[in-house]
C-alpha cells in the first residue's frame, strides 16, 4: 500500500470524485493508472483505493491524498508521466495494510482567498470565533447527518483579501464555502453578528435566511494529516509541479493586467 500527495488546479474539473460524463481529477488519476498497467479498467477502482476528500467542482488542492496497492516502482514522477499538467503527484509514503486515506486522516485544512476590499476584518474574525469549536452546522451544509463538527478557524487580512483558514478532523459537504459565505456577509455589514447564533441554533433556515456557498474557485485543500505516515517529496515530481503552477500563476497575473488595462481604457 502506498499513499500519494496530489496537487491540482481544479478550475477545469467537475470536482475530484469520478463521474461518468464529466472531467474529474479522480478520473484522470484512474486513466493514468490504466495506461501505466497498474489498474484494470474493468475494475471500479484500484485495489485498496481511497482518497482523503471529495473536493467540489472548481476547488484546487496541494495536499489531496490517495492511497492504493501499487508496485514499488510507481513513484510520483512515473504517475506524472501519464497525468495532465494541472494534476501533479509530488510526494509519497509507505502505508500499512488496511490504511484508508479518508478514514485515517486526523486533520484536514482548507484555505479560502476571499476578495473583500469593502469588508471589516474585525467583524470577520468575530464571526469565525463564534463558529470555532464543536458546533452543529446543519444550517451550513446540505447533509442531513454528520452535521456536528469541530472547527478551528482563523483569518488573515492581506490587502484586499481576507484569507480564511479552517481546520477540522472532517467536513460536511459545502461547509467551508458556506462558512465563508456567512463570514463575508457579516464582514460586509449585510448581516449582524447575531445572525451567526441564529445559524447555529436548532431552527432550520431556508429561503432568504439560508446561507449560500461562496464560489469554489478561491478554495484550496491545503492540509491532510496522518500521524503514522512519513511523506517524502519526489524532487523531480515536485519540481515539475512547481513549474506548472508557477506558469499558471504568471498566466493569471498577466490576465489580470490585461483586464486592468481594459478597465483603465474605459475610465
Amino acid at each position: 500500500m502506498r499513499a500519494f500527495r496530489v496537487a491540482y488546479d481544479g478550475t477545469a474539473y467537475s470536482g475530484f470524485q469520478r463521474q461518468p460524463d464529466a472531467p474529474t481529477v479522480e478520473g484522470e488519476l484512474f486513466a493514468a493508472l490504466v495506461r501505466l498497467g497498474v489498474h484494470d479498467p474493468d475494475d471500479r477502482r484500484p485495489p485498496g483505493y481511497a482518497a482523503a476528500g471529495r473536493t467540489d467542482a472548481g476547488v484546487s488542492a496541494v495536499a489531496q491524498t490517495v492511497a492504493f496497492e501499487t508496485p514499488d516502482w510507481l513513484a510520483p514522477r512515473a504517475l506524472n508521466g501519464e497525468l495532465p499538467g494541472d494534476v501533479r503527484a509530488w510526494a509519497s509514503a509507505d502505508a500499512p495494510a488496511g490504511f484508508h486515506a479518508r478514514h485515517d486522516a486526523a486533520l484536514r485544512g482548507y484555505t479560502y482567498h476571499l476578495h473583500a476590499p469593502d469588508a471589516d476584518p474585525d467583524r470577520a474574525r468575530a464571526a469565525l470565533g463564534a463558529l470555532s469549536g464543536t458546533r452543529d452546522f446543519h444550517n451550513l451544509t446540505p447533509d442531513a447527518e454528520g452535521t456536528r463538527r469541530t472547527l478551528d478557524a482563523a483569518l488573515a487580512a492581506e490587502g484586499p483579501y481576507l484569507v480564511v483558514s479552517v481546520e477540522s478532523p472532517g467536513f460536511a459537504r459545502q461547509l467551508v464555502r458556506r462558512v465563508v459565505g456567512m463570514v463575508a456577509a457579516v464582514a460586509r455589514g449585510e448581516r449582524d453578528l447575531a445572525f451567526v447564533d441564529r445559524v447555529l441554533s436548532a431552527e432550520a433556515l431556508s429561503g432568504p435566511d439560508g446561507v449560500a456557498p461562496a464560489p469554489p474557485e478561491p478554495l484550496v485543500l491545503t492540509r491532510v494529516d496522518y500521524p503514522d505516515l512519513d511523506f517524502a517529496a519526489d524532487e523531480r515530481a515536485a519540481a515539475s509541479a512547481r513549474e506548472v503552477f508557477e506558469a499558471r500563476r504568471v498566466e493569471r497575473l498577466t490576465g489580470a493586467r490585461v483586464a486592468e488595462t481594459v478597465l483603465d481604457g474605459m475610465a
